[in-house]
């Protein structure tokens, strides 16, 4: 049986797949976030369903690439059961979108999502009318913290099981326009509006959407943010550090000082050790906190106080949906492009979320400035970044002109964040690390110490000596930079490893580390950023883009570098 999820953006969908189908499906509180549909395996009473969480899309009939994958999905798959995912708190928009699926006479179910928030804006829905005049199930939700969940799903069995689809008590017209009168009719009949109270919510907002206070806080929770995690992972990745090392000695006391195997077990045992002790203090984190910030619902507070920021430099606002995921992973940065409707604007976007420094970037900079130069720099470096990605969007945007319209977004409530959910959103990424990018660091730090005890790492290094030369950079950290484009948690590995110190400090000047950290930042993005550019944009964009990078990356670090020899 095949149980599809379909509704508008910011209506809760992929939270409540989540619920039943562990974290696979990104989530946040702002439109654009699911481009594409995840598919999973559901056990609901007894037997195996399998679930997919559609892209969010507000019609079928919309020209938007999320709202077609959705349409065609429907079209073009055997769909036994649909739950139509509404947000209680604007019922005449979702009805919109249900009138449209009752005309693909498919079973069905209305599930009526953040009871909760209705609740506290003085709503009161009459579910069991609605459903008789629908004549489809219309079930009460709070995905967020699983209340409705197991009755949902059952429901879905059992209307899956019976093959039974609405029983059509009323018939919508295929108009459009037809539609959205009926939507806000039945609004008007079934929800019935009490006295809604001014909510510590509703003064918030005053305050972090206010145009001078609003920027002011933005750059406090920024600095804040920066100051947390510096200090979870200042205190975790010493005594960490410390262990592996007293553990290292004692694995490769039995063997031969400069023989291979002696340098082969060294290199793992550095890539495993630098893997928990540099990365995870960091990232994990970092995680934890953009994972609140998403879930409180101040992400698309920061949308929308951006939106005039994207306009100057050229870019629709939507653009600053990929922005954002940018700063967990730039691959689903590239993909959420599709959402924007413009050639130009997806070409834009993709190019300027490649700069945003995701987690493992992040990582490079709080593990080698933020630990030795404290959080203040590596702050600065973040808000330096921050002006590059302006600079260059201004230029893109000079370069490609044309009239950008407007950003129409709409607002979540706040709500308070679930650790279940917080937790699950760092585990999805932190597994993603040990699965993925942790076996890579191993192997590459293997890769490394056969490749210097054979003496070949030099010939890497000379292949990129001319930009560590610019930089004023020991030439031996040719090959981290080289390996920094399979993953760029490499770049910082393998630092140590070719340092042959994690004491960076005695290796690195100031200048050299703020250096490098800043290069990391822009320079080619990882393997996986890469072929999602190839993919939503094609090869030579992907080149182009490349070549972008590296330039950037060039003209940005020289400038930290003479400013930083000035200072």
């Amino acid at each position: 049986m095949r149980v599809a999820l379909i509704g508008q953006p910011n209506c809760g969908k992929s939270t409540l797949f989540n619920q039943v189908a562990g974290y696979k499906a990104e989530t946040g509180n702002f439109s654009g976030t699911t481009v594409t549909y995840t598919e999973s395996r559901v056990r609901v009473g007894g037997e195996v369903i399998e679930l997919v969480d559609l892209p969010g899309a507000y019609t079928l009939a919309g020209l938007s690439p999320a709202e077609r994958e959705a349409a065609r999905y429907l079209n073009s798959r055997d769909v036994d059961v649909i739950i139509n995912v509404a947000d209680s708190t604007h019922l005449a928009s979702a009805l919109d979108l249900t009138l449209e699926l009752l005309l693909l006479n498919k079973p069905l179910i209305l599930s009526l999502n953040m009871m909760d928030d209705a609740a506290r804006s003085g709503l009161r829905i009459d579910g069991e009318g609605l459903s008789c005049e629908l004549g489809i199930p219309v079930m009460p939700l709070i995905a967020s913290k699983g209340r409705g969940v197991k009755q949902l799903f059952l429901k879905a069995l059992e209307l899956g099981r019976s093959k039974n689809g609405h029983r059509k008590n009323i018939e919508p017209n295929s108009d459009a326009a037809q539609r959205h009168l009926l939507a806000g009719a039945l609004a008007n009949r079934f929800v019935t509006r009490g006295e809604r109270r001014l909510t510590w919510r509703d003064q918030l907002d005053d305050v972090l959407l206010h145009p001078v206070w609003g920027y002011a806080i933005l750059l406090l929770v920024l600095y804040l943010f920066f100051q947390a995690v510096y200090g979870i992972g200042k205190l975790v990745e010493p005594p960490v550090l410390a262990f592996f090392d007293a553990l290292t000695k004692s694995l490769l006391a039995p063997l031969a000082k400069g023989s291979f195997l002696f340098e082969i077990l060294l290199g793992i045992m550095q890539g495993v050790a630098a893997g928990v002790a540099i990365v995870l203090p960091y990232l994990t984190p970092f995680l934890f906190g953009l994972g609140l910030l998403e879930d409180i619902g101040y992400l698309p507070r920061v949308a929308f106080m951006m939106d005039a920021l994207m306009h100057r430099i050229g870019l629709h606002g939507k653009a600053i949906v990929p922005f954002i995921l940018g700063y967990g992973c730039n691959v689903p940065a590239v993909m959420s492009t599709r959402t924007l409707e413009e050639p130009r604007d997806r070409y834009l976007a993709a190019a300027l979320a490649t700069l945003v420094p995701c987690a493992a970037r992040l990582a490079v900079v709080f593990g080698l400035v933020a630990f030795y130069l404290g959080p203040v720099a590596a702050f600065v470096l973040y808000l330096f970044n921050l002006v590059v990605i302006a600079l260059v969007g201004r230029v893109l945007s000079k370069l490609m002109p044309e009239d950008t319209p407007g950003l129409i977004l709409e607002m979540p409530t706040y709500r308070v964040p679930t650790l279940k959910n917080v937790t699950s959103k760092v585990w999805f990424r932190v597994r993603e690390f040990i699965v993925e990018a942790w076996p890579a660091l191993i192997v590459g730090s293997a890769v490394l110490a056969t490749l210097n005890f054979f003496h070949v790492a030099g010939i890497f290094d000379l292949l990129v000596r001319p930009i560590t030369w610019m930089l004023g950079l020991p030439s031996k950290v040719g090959v981290p930079l080289i390996f920094g484009i399979l993953r760029k948690e490499l770049s910082l590995v393998m630092l140590s490893q070719a340092l042959g110190s994690t004491n960076f400090a005695s290796m690195l000047t100031i200048t050299q580390m703020v250096v490098y950290a800043t290069f990391v930042m822009f320079y080619i993005p990882c393997l996986a950023t890469l072929a999602a550019l190839r993919r939503e944009l094609g090869t030579r964009a992907m080149l182009v883009i490349a070549a972008l990078t590296i330039v950037v990356a060039l003209a940005a670090s020289l400038l930290v570098r003479i400013v930083a020899l000035i200072l």
